[in-house]
């Protein structure tokens, strides 16, 4: 008979809580980043309202949504792969620190495609946006 307690992690036999810490910081700020795209509206032009304003903006509102739901899922992901993983090696370390800059790039494209919804060239910033998490997808898949 197999004892299936042997084969799961405890915080006693756990070796990756470091790792795991400096993870979750490196999510909390991705995501914390993302806000920073939400710009408070100045300088109104003359019979437009604050609300009109705050309207015009949907496309950042929706992307912010739509990166912080992704970035969210991404650690939800990475935090159940990390309840099977008893240590960690240097390959990890990297696979990981690979996932994480990706993580780290989610911002950037999000302002992108905010700016660009609506524009000739918003095939481009969805291209852009969508080659980011296609790359943080293989690098989850790596690790």
């Amino acid at each position: 008979m197999i004892d299936e307690t042997e084969s799961q992690p405890t915080e006693e036999n756990k070796e990756t809580g470091r790792v795991e810490a400096f993870s979750d910081g490196v999510f909390a700020i991705a995501i914390t980043l993302l806000v920073l795209n939400i710009q408070v509206p100045h300088d109104l032009p003359v019979g437009k309202s604050l609300a009109g304003a705050l309207i015009d903006q949907w496309p950042t509102y929706l992307a912010f949504v739509t990166s912080f739901a992704t970035i969210g899922i991404m650690w939800i992901n990475h935090h159940r792969l990390f309840t099977h993983i008893l240590r960690s090696d240097n390959t990890l370390l990297v696979l990981n620190g690979l996932l994480l800059m990706g993580i780290t790039v989610v911002p950037f494209p999000t302002a992108l495609l905010a700016a660009y919804i609506g524009h000739p060239d918003e095939q481009v910033a969805a291209l852009v946006y969508g080659g980011t998490l296609v790359l943080i997808a293989i690098f989850f898949n790596v690790l």
